[in-house]
């Protein structure tokens, strides 16, 4: 059955359709269609991982197996903004750490965390390959290096305002 609404949870699985039917057939299409449905829905919930796992007549234990090995696919739902704070030995020791206990503190929120009105999701990396910017974030695709705790409320009020 194919569901032609965008149903009360608010997913379009009509749009899951179509792309479970794009790779129809094709060996190792479960990566691909995971990705292409995490970018309409924005995370894979598990009720989403289930109707996948129907459709592709596979076990969701194989499903969830891949969602929560791959650290590309999230369960839960990603803020507008994501902030990753680079903790690798450079920017640790040139004080990521307390960058990383500001954005905390100001967003209210922990590393893994979205904040309540969906703008920003804070997480931890280990190296973003930005050594010589000690210490480093990024939000999104945006860079901030040679950072300090003071910087942090600036970051912060220039992506709200966006």
């Amino acid at each position: 059955m194919v569901c032609q609404c965008q149903c009360s949870t608010g997913i379009n699985y009509d749009l899951i359709d179509r792309i479970i039917e794009k790779y129809q057939g094709q060996e190792g299409s479960l990566i691909p269609i995971l990705h292409e449905v995490q970018q309409v829905v924005g995370y894979l919930p598990e009720e989403v991982q289930a109707y996948i796992a129907e459709k592709l007549e596979v076990p969701l234990s194989e499903i969830y197996g891949v969602v929560s090995f791959y650290s590309l696919f999230s369960t839960k739902p990603k803020g507008k903004f994501k902030v990753s704070v680079c903790l690798g030995t450079a920017c640790y020791v040139k004080g990521s750490g307390q960058v990383l206990s500001e954005l905390e503190k100001q967003l209210g929120i922990r590393v893994g965390e979205t904040t309540d009105d969906g703008m920003f999701t804070l997480e931890a990396c280990r190296c973003l390959g930005a050594c010589g910017l000690a210490p480093v974030l990024t939000v999104n695709d945006n860079v901030h290096g040679r950072l300090t705790t003071d910087d942090v409320t600036d970051i912060i009020k220039k992506y709200k305002n966006l």
